[in-house]
Order: C-alpha cells, then structure tokens, then sequence
C-alpha cells in the first residue's frame, strides 16, 4: 500500500491534517483546565465617568455609554439606568447603569480603565483634533454570600427628589437615594425606581459592589509585585484604547490591535475587540500557570 505514490501521498496528508488537530484540540482542553471565573455569568454594574477634556470629555462618555448600551441590546441584555449626571453641551459627566443578562460580566469585564478620543469636537470652531478621556469601570453585582457585610453604622443615608428619565411622577416624592460609605468616603446614587425601598435596595448593592472591587484591587495590587496579567488587570488608571476619529482606528493598547472599524464600533459591534482580549487574558492564564 505504501508503494503506491498516490495513496502514500493521501496518508501524509492525512497525518500532517490530524497532527494539526491534534494541537488545536490540545489548545482547547489546555484553556478548558483553566481555572473559571465565578462572576463570569454575574450581572455588572457599568459607571462611565468623563475624564479631562471638558465638555468634550462629557459627550465622549455619552458616546461611549451608547456603545455598551447597543452591544447590550445586540446580546438581548436589559440595560437599567441607577443615575446620570448630564453634561452641559451632551453627554454624561457621570453616568451608572446595572446591566442584566446571560454572560454579561464575561463580555464586559475587560472594559475597565482610561479611553482617550482623538476627534474634532463639536464645539471646536477652527477645526482642530483635541484629545480627550473617559474611565471606565465594570462591576459584577455580586450575590448576597459574596458581598462584604456593611455596618450600618457606617452610612449616611440621604433621600432627595429624582429627576431625569423618571418623568414627571419620580418629581412628585423624594424616592431617590444617596447612601454615603463613612470610613471610605464612597457615594452611590439611585434614582431610577419610583419606590424609595427599591433605590435603597439598588443603592446598597451598588455600594457593595463598589467595595468589593476596591478591596479585590487594592489585594490585587499586593500580588502584582510578583506577576501582572497583561489583560484583566483593572487598573481604572490604565490607558487601555484610543478612538481615532479622523482615521477612523480604535486601537487596543494592551493587545496591540488596531482596528478600521470605529464606525461599526461606536455602533455596539464589539465582539472582536472583546473576543482578542479574551483569548489574550486565557493565553495570560496559560503562562502564569506555566511558571507557577
């Protein structure tokens, strides 16, 4: 049989072609192994804030919120607005949204840090490119074994009237709350419910959220001596893209990838950037597991 040309031929192929596969399925079970992220189908908590550049920072963060709110709707997840700070010429100064559906936390949790823009900004008038940011921050809401217990003699609970996109009937009582975190000076705000009880409610697991986060950076910072996770590292200081507008480029600078494709981006389509930093975060994993 291996005398014949033809079929001798047709077997290498046929080795070199399992072979191949061989290693792809090895690749897979190798990032099956790893170990799962137990927030990895958990709701998130998204908070924009406009960093410097102004009025233009503002209508920045309120691009950037419309982007996630249409990936959102791409993947059938619910998007609740908690609070919103509007900026004077559009945008949001601040804006915090509790994000609801399957795999949420997953898609999204590689979003936290700085975005900068490079664009002509509406209130320009000589036509000049200004360079602006945003942070970022994606917190998975966590359930009630995981949050870390509150004093409440810890708090300072306010109450004042809601406004915004409740319309006139939120106006009517002082259902919006604001609880203050003494020993941490951490705010949080909600006034998307009508119900007082259910801001208080949204209120606190916003707030423990929040300090969960901070305890798992600041925990996270001590092991960074050792070993850094390129990606997945969520340091809200840390640049991680720039939007091109002229040239219409988004590049990614954890990853090194740059994309033509700001359009589409800006329209919800993020699945690439998400997919890279993904696969980039489980090829991170496979290293450190390597040398551990």
């Amino acid at each position: 049989m291996l005398d014949d040309p033809e079929l001798a031929e047709m077997a290498a192929d046929d080795i070199a072609r399992l072979e191949q596969r061989i290693a792809e399925l090895d690749d897979e079970l190798q990032i099956l192994l790893l170990p799962k992220d137990p927030r990895d189908e958990a709701n998130l908590y998204l908070e924009v804030r406009a960093g410097t550049g102004g009025d233009e920072a503002a209508i920045f963060a309120g691009d950037l919120f419309r982007m996630y709110a249409r990936y959102a709707e791409r993947r059938r997840w619910q998007v609740e607005i908690l609070s919103e700070n509007p900026g004077e010429h559009g945008g949001y100064k601040e804006i915090v949204a509790r994000v609801e559906g399957k795999g949420a936390y997953s898609r999204l949790k590689f979003e936290s840090g700085t975005h900068r823009v490079q664009r002509v900004p509406e209130t320009e008038s000589q036509g000049r490119i200004h360079t602006s940011a945003a942070t970022v921050a994606i917190l998975p809401e966590l359930d009630e074994i995981e949050a870390i217990e509150i004093n409440p003699a810890d708090l300072k609970v306010d109450t004042f009237r809601a406004s915004g996109a409740g319309g006139q009937h939120v106006n009517k009582t002082d259902s919006a709350i604001r609880i203050t975190h003494l020993p941490t000076g951490t705010v949080v705000e909600c006034q998307d419910e009508r119900s007082q009880h259910k801001n208080r409610a949204r209120a606190m697991s916003l707030l423990q959220a929040r300090l969960t986060d901070e305890a798992q950076s600041k925990q996270a910072a001590a092991q960074a001596e050792s070993r850094r996770l390129q990606v997945g590292s969520g340091d809200r200081s840390q640049r991680i893209r720039t939007y091109n507008f002229p040239q219409g480029r988004i590049t990614d600078h954890r990853v090194n990838l740059t994309l033509y494709r700001l359009p589409e981006i800006m329209q919800g389509d993020l699945d690439e950037l998400v997919d890279t930093l993904t696969r980039e975060h489980q090829a991170d994993q496979l290293q450190a597991l390597g040398h551990a």
